[in-house]
């Protein structure tokens, strides 16, 4: 589970929840599994099952010691690697939750000690939700390989046709906006392209004339890159209403040119975090598949 997750899942357990579970599990600890060498106590599992059962959570007793072995398992690499979680990490991670839910620390205390789990064992899980993140960036993610030629076939995909064209445009502002459509057609109507598009506003009081430059159609709105691509050099767009009152877009020049950086930008991160998922799946799949575990 990415510390990610245990926010949103933590934020959503106490919406409408009424805290009905009983108080503090007793102090005597017997151990109910090792995870090399390292024991995981009944009270550690009754604590984490009460923290399930808060969430929703219904994996149950053996969920709830997978959880366990599962962030042992990860604090220990995190240790082999020499990532050391502070307190003040915890403490810190212990007050943003806090703050998302709009709590006080004092109060989130309060909220875990009535459904009978101690704020020792959401600090536990918040530790062991850190020290991966950290092996993730430390040794997952150097080995996340990114293929160019994947990105760029997934992002040809996603362009259409309307969006296959480079422009050179201006912006023409017919300023307040409010009953200024009829002046704004009738601009469009007279407008012979962008060489005379100054001296064609000076008919007009308050109209700015703005050189945009270079524009992909992927950078632009949908509507607007439809509208463009049906539209010739010297043609302009009809009025849309924006801040500063009414915009019309002049082609200036334009090119057939399939430009696939700015899809492209947004896949890298869509792929590369998938492909960071499932190799941090795996890294901890070969660490559990390794480690000596031992039920009592």
């Amino acid at each position: 589970m990415t510390f990610a997750e245990f926010r949103r899942a933590l934020g959503a357990m106490f919406i409408g929840l009424a805290l009905t579970l009983g108080g503090i599990a007793p102090a005597v600890a017997a151990t109910v599994v090792t995870v090399n060498g390292e024991p995981i106590s009944d009270i550690q599992v009754d604590q984490r099952l009460r923290l399930f059962r808060m969430e929703g959570n219904n994996t149950g007793r053996s969920g709830a010691t997978q959880q366990l072995i599962t962030e042992a398992i990860q604090i220990q690499e995190a240790k082999r690697l020499g990532i050391n979680v502070s307190n003040a990490q915890v403490d810190d991670a212990f007050l943003q939750i806090a703050r998302n839910l709009n709590v006080s620390r004092d109060r989130l205390t309060q909220m875990l000690e009535q459904g009978g789990v101690s704020s020792q064992t959401l600090q536990d899980r918040l530790r062991a939700a850190i020290a991966w993140n950290a092996v993730t960036e430390a040794a997952i993610t150097p080995q996340v390989q990114i293929s160019e030629l994947e990105l760029d076939q997934r992002a040809a995909e996603q362009i259409a046709d309307f969006q296959n064209f480079d422009y050179i445009l201006k912006e023409v502002i017919f300023v307040g906006g409010s009953g200024r459509s009829g002046q704004a057609n009738r601009f469009r109507s007279s407008f012979a392209g962008c060489d005379t598009a100054v001296e064609l506003s000076l008919a007009y009081t308050d109209v700015a004339v703005v050189d945009i430059g270079r524009r992909h159609a992927t950078q632009m709105p949908d509507a607007i890159a439809r509208e463009l691509a049906g539209l010739n050099v010297g043609g302009i767009s009809k009025p849309r209403a924006v801040e500063a009152g009414l915009s019309m877009l002049a082609i200036c020049e334009k090119v057939q040119a399939e430009d696939l950086t700015f899809v492209k930008g947004g896949l890298r991160e869509d792929v590369g975090g998938d492909a960071l998922a499932k190799e941090a799946e795996a890294y901890l799949e070969r660490l559990r598949s390794q480690a000596k575990i031992f039920y009592q």
